[in-house]
C-alpha cells in the first residue's frame, strides 16, 4: 500500500533542470497552480525519503512533508504564479519552512494566511563588518565572546536591558528603527541597509493584544532560544570581489558579526491570536482549505487587515530587537578593543527578513501585478537596479543574508533577475532542518557537540548547553549545498563565504 501510494504521488512530479522540480496540479485536490521546488541530488534525496515516509501514517510527528505542504498552499485563493519551495525547504506550520507564495491584491478572493509568515514573525539576520582581521581578534577571542554574552540577553524567557515602558514599546512598534534612531541606539545609516529601511508604515498596534504587547514588552534587545545566535566570523572565500568590495569586504579574514534572532514572544502570540480570528473568519466565508493548518482570511477582510497590521507592529518589534542587539555588540566590541565603534568600522551590512508577508509589485504574464508576497523561510532577493534597494546596491543586486548552522558557515549572495521572473524575488534563508528537535535530542551528545566546536576553533557561549542538540550541524541540510542550488539555478548569486569562530546561543 505504501509503495503503490508513492508511485502514484511520482507520477505528478517532473523533474524541469538539474536542480528544479514541478509539482503537477492534482498531487494535492484543489491546486490552483502548480508547484515548484529547488534541489541538488543531495538535496532530493532527503526530499523524496521525506515524501516517501508520509505514506507511514505518523512517521514525521504529524507533519506532512514539504512537497505536499508546496501542494497544499497552491491549492489556496487567489494564488499567482506558482507556490515555490526553496532548497531548504521542510516541514512547518500551514506553509513549509522555505516555501513561498504570491497572492493578487485585487482578486477579492485572495487570502493572507499567518502560516505563510510563521510564529517568529520578521525573523532575520543583521550583518556588520569591522576593520579587524582574524589576527586581531584571536588573541583575545575568549574574551570577546564572554563580553558579546554578557553584553547581550540569551535564552528562553530572557529579559532585556533596554530601558522600556509600555508608552516606549507602542512607539517602537509603531516606527520600527525610526524609534531605535530616536533613542540613540542606531546609527542613521543603519536604516538604509535594512529592508523596508526598517519600517513597515502599515503597523497599528492598536490592533496588536495586550497579551503580546507583555510577553513583548521586557524582550526587546535579546537573542532568545532555538536556532537564534550572534557570531563572530570571518571572511573565508570571496566570489564576487567587486559586488563584496561595495558591501565593505575587501579581503580574507576581515570579521564580521551576524545577528539572528526575530519578535520573540511578541510575534509568536500576534500570529496565535490571528489563527484565532482567521478560523471563525473561514467559516463566514466559507473558505476551504487542504490543511486547517492553513488558517487564513480574505486580504481585504477585516480579519485579513487586522493581521497584516499586527504582523507589520511585530515585524517593527524584530528590526528593532536587532537594533538593540547592534547596539549592544558595538559596545561589546568598543570595550574590548577600546576603540569607537565608529573607529572600529561597525557599519551594517544589510538586514533582511526571513517570515514575513508584504505588498509588492510583480511582472505576471507581460502585465505589472500588485501582490500580497508571503516568505517563509525565505529572503527577498532583488535584482540590481530595483527601486526598493539601497541607492549603495543598486549595480549589486541587493545582499542576501544565509546563515548557517551552528559551527558550520554562512553566506552572503546577491539578487538576480532570473529570481525575479522565477520565486517573485526570493531565495533560500539558511540550512532547513534535516532531523526534528526531537529527533536531535534523542540522538545527539551535547557533550559531542560541544566538543566538536572546540576541535574546530570555536568558542562557544551558551545558556542551556543541552539545547545545543538540537541545534547541532548533523540537525540540518547542508548550507552550501542550499547556497549551490540557488546559484546554479540563477535565483540568487554567491557573493561572500563566512567562517564562525564564535558563537553565542540561548
Amino acid at each position: 500500500m505504501v509503495v503503490r501510494q508513492y508511485n502514484d504521488e511520482l507520477k505528478y512530479l517532473e523533474r524541469l533542470s538539474p536542480c528544479c522540480w514541478r509539482i503537477k496540479k492534482g498531487f494535492q485536490p484543489n491546486m490552483n497552480v502548480e508547484g515548484i521546488f529547488y534541489v541538488n541530488e543531495h538535496l532530493e534525496k532527503l526530499m523524496f525519503e521525506e515524501l516517501r515516509n508520509s505514506c507511514r501514517p505518523g512517521s514525521i510527528g504529524g507533519f506532512l512533508p514539504g512537497m505536499k505542504q508546496i501542494a497544499n498552499v497552491a491549492a489556496l485563493p487567489g494564488i499567482v504564479g506558482k507556490s515555490v519551495g526553496l532548497p531548504d525547504v521542510h516541514s512547518g506550520y500551514g506553509f513549509a519552512i522555505g516555501n513561498m507564495a504570491a497572492f493578487d491584491m485585487d482578486d477579492p478572493k485572495a487570502v493572507v494566511s499567518p502560516g505563510g509568515v510563521g510564529f517568529d514573525i520578521n525573523c532575520g539576520v543583521r550583518l556588520l563588518r569591522t576593520n579587524l582581521m582574524e589576527g586581531d581578534v584571536i588573541p583575545v577571542k575568549e574574551r570577546l565572546a564572554q563580553s558579546m554574552f554578557d553584553h547581550i540577553p540569551v535564552g528562553v524567557g530572557s529579559k532585556g536591558i533596554i530601558p522600556m515602558t509600555a508608552r516606549d514599546l507602542e512607539e517602537a512598534l509603531e516606527m520600527g528603527m525610526d524609534w531605535s534612531l530616536r533613542e540613540g541606539y542606531i546609527w542613521a545609516e543603519d536604516k538604509e541597509h535594512c529592508e523596508e529601511y526598517g519600517r513597515m508604515a502599515q503597523a497599528d498596534p492598536a490592533k496588536v493584544s495586550m497579551r503580546a504587547k507583555k510577553r513583548g514588552l521586557p524582550q526587546l534587545g535579546t537573542l532568545g532560544a532555538g536556532n537564534h545566535y550572534a557570531e563572530i566570523q570571518v571572511v573565508e572565500e570571496i566570489f564576487d570581489k567587486w559586488a563584496a568590495s561595495k558591501m565593505g569586504i575587501e579581503e580574507l579574514g576581515q570579521v564580521c558579526v551576524m545577528i539572528h534572532s526575530g519578535s520573540r514572544g511578541f510575534g509568536h502570540q500576534v500570529a496565535t491570536d490571528a489563527l484565532v480570528a482567521m478560523e471563525k473568519a473561514m467559516k463566514r466565508d466559507e473558505i476551504d482549505v487542504n490543511d486547517r493548518q492553513l488558517a487564513c482570511a480574505r486580504i481585504k477582510s477585516v480579519e485579513g487587515q487586522n493581521y497584516l497590521k499586527s504582523m507589520a507592529a511585530a515585524a517593527n518589534f524584530a528590526w528593532v530587537n536587532r537594533s538593540s542587539m547592534t547596539f549592544l555588540c558595538r559596545q561589546a566590541f568598543a570595550k574590548q578593543f577600546q576603540l569607537s565603534p565608529d573607529d572600529l568600522d561597525m557599519h551594517v551590512i544589510y538586514d533582511v527578513s526571513h517570515n514575513i508577508a508584504k505588498i509588492e509589485q510583480h511582472w505576471i504574464k507581460d502585465k505589472l501585478r500588485t501582490l500580497l508576497v508571503h516568505r517563509k523561510g525565505s529572503t527577498r532577493a532583488f535584482p540590481p537596479h530595483h527601486p526598493l534597494i539601497p541607492v549603495d546596491y543598486q549595480l549589486t543586486g541587493q545582499p542576501v543574508l544565509i546563515g548557517g548552522t551552528m559551527g558550520t558557515c554562512s553566506y552572503v549572495l546577491t539578487g538576480t533577475e532570473k529570481g525575479m521572473t522565477e520565486t517573485f524575488g526570493s531565495t533560500c534563508h539558511g540550512a532547513g532542518r534535516a532531523l526534528s528537535r526531537a529527533k536531535s535530542r534523542r540522538n545527539l551528545d551535547y557533550g559531542d557537540v560541544l566538543n566538536k566546536l572546540q576541535e574546530q576553533g570555536i568558542s562557544i557561549r551558551v545558556a542551556s548547553p543541552k539545547l545545543v542538540m538540537e541545534e547541532a550541524p548533523q540537525s540540518y541540510k547542508n548550507v552550501t549545498d542550499v547556497v549551490d542550488t540557488c546559484h546554479a539555478a540563477g535565483i540568487s548569486k554567491k557573493c561572500i563565504k563566512l567562517r564562525p569562530i564564535a558563537v553565542i546561543k540561548g
